[in-house]
């Protein structure tokens, strides 16, 4: 009901501003009509002149519209976006824009992809530790493997690669699970280098982008015989633009390398304590 009221009000709004467009409107033109005995005083030149105006602003309104239609059809999809309020920024912002929007799509499918990857790496640590530690107790390692190897994830990778070498003594299980606990950090890191890297290089190519507007505009000034804002805006639009896509850019790669650095660490300390826990149940179980 509240939101049918804001519809309704928000309609009469518009309808108000109309009519009073519409009036305003009508009162500039009628103020702006000359008498009809100037008209008649000074020939039917005028009107022959106004006439001739209406008719070139005419034809030339029909040939931008046949233009735009051709552009439309020869583009397709592309139209929508080229003519869209992000595609006119993205088109303002110049050339250094092009390595602006790479940036962004890298830092946009790593960071997707990494934090994807480490959701579906979680694992309720203490659930898996003690159906591993009641296996082995009870049924050996053979047990205690088969638990590893129906779980995902580098904590169960981990502790499999422990149990392996459990008939080899307690050194060669703690350097199994040294080498498989690098291997897997390796893999849990994969892909940050490029985050790290994207939220360094936008910024610089925003700052480069703001440099060339302003060279861009000091040129404009220097060609000019008088200076005015118009002639200066372009340039310094340009290098805004491409600052602020820069860091906009930027801000959410740093957030999103942070995030995945937080998940990978939490990680390692889980693996840390399980292999701890496997190492002293495996200890324990040989003094029996």
């Amino acid at each position: 009901m509240v939101q049918k009221n804001r519809s309704t009000s928000g309609v009469l709004i518009l309808m108000i501003l109309a009519v009073i467009l519409c009036f305003a409107m009508a009162t500039a033109n009628s103020q702006g009509t000359p008498p009809a005995t100037a008209s008649s005083a000074t020939g039917t030149s005028v009107g022959g002149s106004d006439s001739l105006g209406m008719a070139k602003a005419d034809s030339m309104s029909v040939m931008r519209k046949i233009d735009d239609m051709k552009e439309h059809a020869r583009l397709g999809w592309v139209y929508k976006i080229r003519y869209s309020g992000l595609g006119d920024f993205y088109i303002r912002g110049g050339v250094f824009m092009h390595p602006l929007l790479g940036c962004s799509i890298a830092g946009a499918v790593f960071i997707i992809e990494r934090i994807y990857t480490l959701n579906r790496a979680r694992v309720d640590t203490k659930k898996l530790m003690d159906e591993v530690l009641k296996a082995l107790q009870g049924e050996g390692v053979d047990a205690a493997l088969k638990v590893c190897e129906s779980t995902r994830g580098p904590i169960a990778s981990v502790l499999h690669a422990g149990l392996m070498r459990a008939n080899y003594g307690t050194e060669a299980v703690k350097e199994a699970i040294e080498t498989a606990g690098a291997i897997e950090v390796s893999f849990l890191e994969r892909g940050l280098v490029v985050i790290a890297t994207v939220s360094t290089l936008a910024p610089m190519f925003g700052f480069l982008g703001t440099v060339s507007g302003m060279m861009n505009a000091f040129a404009a000034i220097a060609a000019a015989e008088q200076v005015s804002a118009k002639i200066v805006a372009s340039g310094i639009e340009e290098a805004l633009i491409t600052t602020i896509a820069g860091l906009c850019i930027a801000i959410p790669c740093t957030m999103g390398h942070a995030y995945c650095i937080g998940m990978i660490d939490r990680f390692v300390l889980e693996m840390e304590e399980s292999s701890a826990n496997l190492v002293n149940e495996l200890v324990q179980i040989s003094k029996k």
